[in-house]
Order: C-alpha cells, then sequence, then structure tokens
C-alpha cells in the first residue's frame, strides 16, 4: 500500500468518526428536556425558588435542562403558558382559576389546558401603609392613595375585591396602579398612603420599608375575613406574626391565596410525577431560597388547587 493510499485510508476513518461523534452530541441534544419556568420579579419570591426549582430538576431528572426567568409574575406567566413561551410557572390559585374558568382579566379568554403540578405556600395579602398615615383598617382607606397592584394584576383583582367587602370601590379612593417594589418606593417618598402587596412573607420590599422608614400592616377583620371566604373559595386566612417586620410588635389577621406551580397539558404524567417527586423530595433546597420554603409540605401539596392536576403529580401526592 502506497503512502497516498494510507492518507486516504486514514482521512476516511477520521471523517466517519467526527461523523459519529457528531451524531452522538445531537442525539444527546434530541434526547434533552428543555423547561422554562417563568417566576415574577428579581425583588419577589416567585423568583429565587423558580431558580431552585430549576436546580433541583437539572439535578434530579436525566436530560433535564431547566431554566428560571423573571416575567411580570401570575397574569402574565399565564399568557407565557399559554403561547408555548414557557413550561412551567408560578401562579396565584386565584388568577389560574380565573384563567380556568374564563373570568376577571381573562373573561372571554378561558384556558382550560392549565394543569396543576403542586400548591406551594400561602401569598399573604398584606396592606401596607406607615406608622403616621393614621390608618387602622381598610375603611380608612376612603379619599387615600392606594397603590392597588399593576393594571390587570392579581394584585389588583385582590384589592378591588377586599375593598368591596368593606363597601368601597376604586371611586373611594384614589387608585395608584403599581407594582409592590413601585408602591414601597411610593409609601417611602410619601406619594401614596397605602399599598397592596401579594407575596410570601417576609417580603423584601416591606423589609426594606421598615428599614428606612416605617411599615405597618393593617389586619383585615374577621367578618370580612369570612364574608370573603364565602364568596370567593381560594382565600384563606392567615396570621402574619409578631416581629416578621421591624416595629411590628402584634399578630396581623389577613387573608391569603396560595401560590401553585402550574403547566399545561403538554406536560405528560409520568413528567409531572418526576417533577413533583424531585422537588419534593429536595424541599432542604426550597428553604434554602426563601423563608417561605417552610411552609411547602407534601402534606398541603394539594390544598388550594384551584386547576385540576397532573394525573401524575396527583398519584405523587395520593402515594
Amino acid at each position: 500500500m502506497n503512502k497516498v493510499m494510507k492518507r486516504c485510508i486514514i482521512a476516511g476513518l477520521s471523517c466517519l468518526a467526527g461523523a459519529a461523534i457528531l451524531a452522538g452530541c445531537a442525539g444527546n441534544d434530541s434526547n434533552r428536556q428543555f423547561m422554562n419556568i417563568a417566576t415574577g420579579g428579581t425583588a419577589g419570591t416567585y423568583y429565587p425558588l423558580g431558580g431552585a426549582v430549576a436546580e433541583i430538576l437539572n439535578q434530579n431528572i436525566e436530560n433535564m435542562n431547566a431554566s428560571a426567568q423573571s416575567t411580570g409574575a401570575s397574569v402574565a406567566n399565564v399568557n407565557m403558558l399559554k403561547d408555548g413561551s414557557v413550561d412551567l410557572a408560578f401562579i396565584q390559585n386565584d388568577i389560574a382559576y380565573y384563567a380556568y374558568n374564563g373570568k376577571e382579566m381573562f373573561d372571554g379568554k378561558k384556558i382550560d389546558n392549565l394543569r396543576g403540578l403542586a400548591a406551594l405556600y400561602p401569598e399573604t395579602i398584606q396592606f401596607v401603609t406607615t406608622e403616621n398615615s393614621g390608618i387602622n383598617t381598610v375603611a380608612d382607606l376612603k379619599g387615600k392613595k392606594v397603590a392597588v397592584g399593576a393594571s390587570g394584576s392579581g394584585a389588583e383583582a385582590n384589592a378591588r375585591q377586599i375593598l368591596a367587602a368593606y363597601g368601597l370601590t376604586y371611586d373611594d379612593i384614589k387608585p395608584q396602579y403599581l407594582s409592590f417594589g413601585e408602591a414601597a418606593d411610593a409609601l417611602k417618598d410619601g406619594n401614596v398612603d397605602c399599598g397592596i402587596v401579594v407575596a410570601g412573607y417576609p417580603t423584601a420590599a416591606i423589609q426594606d420599608l421598615a428599614a428606612n422608614k416605617s411599615a405597618k400592616v393593617v389586619a383585615i377583620d374577621a367578618d370580612i375575613q369570612d364574608k370573603l371566604i364565602q364568596q370567593y373559595p381560594y382565600y384563606t386566612k392567615i396570621n402574619i406574626p409578631a416581629g416578621t417586620y421591624k416595629g411590628q410588635n402584634e399578630d396581623v389577621s389577613t387573608v391569603a391565596v396560595k401560590c401553585i406551580l402550574v403547566g399545561t397539558d403538554k406536560i405528560s404524567d409520568d413528567l409531572g410525577g418526576q417533577i413533583v417527586t424531585a422537588i419534593y423530595g429536595h424541599l432542604d433546597r426550597m428553604k434554602a431560597a426563601h423563608a417561605v420554603g417552610a411552609y411547602i409540605t407534601k402534606d398541603t401539596g394539594t390544598q388550594g388547587m384551584s386547576i385540576p392536576l397532573n394525573k401524575g403529580a396527583e398519584d405523587y401526592f395520593k402515594s
């Protein structure tokens, strides 16, 4: 065999080897399960928890490539699930209920392919003001500048429903459509009298307000809580313990909705089961991500679920 033939054979073998390697790489990519997780703003609770979920899934589900992204939270997350730009999302249970049933901001725009994976923790509705505001009850908000949440947001729907339970409408207040981060800044600057925050406590924006000025969370009266729960079954009662925020010397009684992890019917029953098995098998990572991780337990994994469960997730919680 002459040198020219040897070179040709070696070159041919090299090409075959390279093709095999490329085919192998392509095969690995084709087996990868990419999963985009919609969270919320970076100052909120969803964002750190979403990062923890992505990490847990990547470490415990074969070929998983999950990543969390900052979003506009619940309502935006539902729309991202609808258009397929994300696969999993953190959503308030009331917002999921509205979307699945075509109510409130989803009136006439029902999204009935949503499927629940897990009910995670209570999202406390916090009417926040400052110590010198003179506001001691929600009824005192009449005539005041109130940051009711971003327009069309879950917080804004909660604000409207709770104000209505007190016999107030937006005509009785001066509504400001601000996110809770913006509301905290406006409270610091004296541009609003009260802000409505829906998030797991302690909430960073309120902690910051308490540290830099003062913060006072206004209680929701017991009879109003009962009225709300009777009308809207996704509400639950909750106490914010004394000492949660600087200067808070007593428990504050209010209501909460539930943060739920949601996908669509595109997530198979098998994958749904794997997702919840991984998360609930590594709750220490969720606790490390945020204080609300302490409220995430298997026993409460279906409490407050306002939409149908993924069958694999349902089987996990029944086991």
